[in-house]
């Protein structure tokens, strides 16, 4: 128990160092060249700042979801050595018809348009 302490303490006052000694060295004077988004070595044309459309988001998330769906079925050459394949592959199955439903079903909402 004392070991664990010990290695818990030393972790935390080391980690404090490292964190003081990041602020001490690091550099806290930034001038406008810095500050000024890069592009390519050209002057900005505009705001740098300019918002994303929730479109972009939507698409993004929705590919998150399927890509993640998707990553489930990859298990599934192992799985059809088990005992019984039939529930694997009906399990499978049903899982690729719900994923092309909800993509039906985005597809039709319009989710995937990008020009309105």
């Amino acid at each position: 128990m004392n070991m664990i302490l010990f290695m818990f303490t030393l972790s935390l006052v080391l980690s404090l160092a490292l964190t003081a000694l990041n602020f001490w060295l690091a550099q806290t004077n930034p001038d406008t060249e810095k500050l000024s988004p890069y592009e390519c070595g050209f002057d900005p044309l505009g705001s740098a700042r300019l918002p994303f459309s929730v479109r972009f988001f939507l698409v993004a998330i929705l590919f998150l979801l399927f890509d993640l769906e998707i990553a489930l079925l990859l298990p599934l050459p192992w799985a059809t050595q088990l005992d019984s394949p039939t529930t694997t592959l009906t399990w499978a199955s049903a899982l690729i018809f719900l994923l092309t439903l909800g993509l039906i079903y985005e597809w039709r909402q319009g989710g995937l348009e990008w020009a309105e």
